[in-house]
């Protein structure tokens, strides 16, 4: 079965964004209080940026750099990779794969509907491949087997 991002991975996000000019501070509250691991930066409508956890340790804590008066947009990953909502998850992996991402925007058009995280695509894969191993266990072990 072809797995679209939208909507069999993702649907219904509600869209965790900051500005270029809020602090690195702001978006790590932001992200712990969300329990997420990155977040947007948007320039009104516009995606101009993303903000991952890795980003902040690399960017600001190991580099020496003050997150309460760092902005956003100084370490912020600029122009980011997307993916369209029709891509399959399969796709996402590759991409997320060859660039050691670990998170990817979902665009439509201009837009953002989403945010895609490697976690999301293993929980769609590790779901069917525990309903293919119970489909298979009920097909050997089933009650009608071998009955007449």
């Amino acid at each position: 079965m072809i797995r679209r991002i939208v909507p069999d991975v993702i649907c219904d996000q509600i869209l965790q964004k900051v500005t270029p000019r809020d602090t690195v501070r702001q978006a790590a509250r932001l992200m712990r209080e969300k329990k997420i691991a990155a977040v947007l930066v948007m320039e009104g409508e516009r995606l101009v940026g993303i903000v991952t956890e890795r980003d902040m340790t690399v960017r600001v804590v190991a580099a020496g750099l003050d997150a309460d008066t760092t902005p956003v947009g100084e370490m912020m990953t600029a122009d980011p990779d997307t993916l369209a909502p029709s891509d399959t998850a399969s796709d996402a992996l590759r991409m997320m794969k060859s660039r050691n991402y670990r998170h990817l925007p979902v665009v439509d058009g201009g837009t953002v509907v989403g945010m895609v995280s490697v976690r999301d695509l293993y929980a769609v894969y590790n779901g069917e491949l525990e309903q293919d191993l119970k489909d298979r266990n009920a097909y050997i072990y089933g009650e009608a087997y071998g009955t007449a």
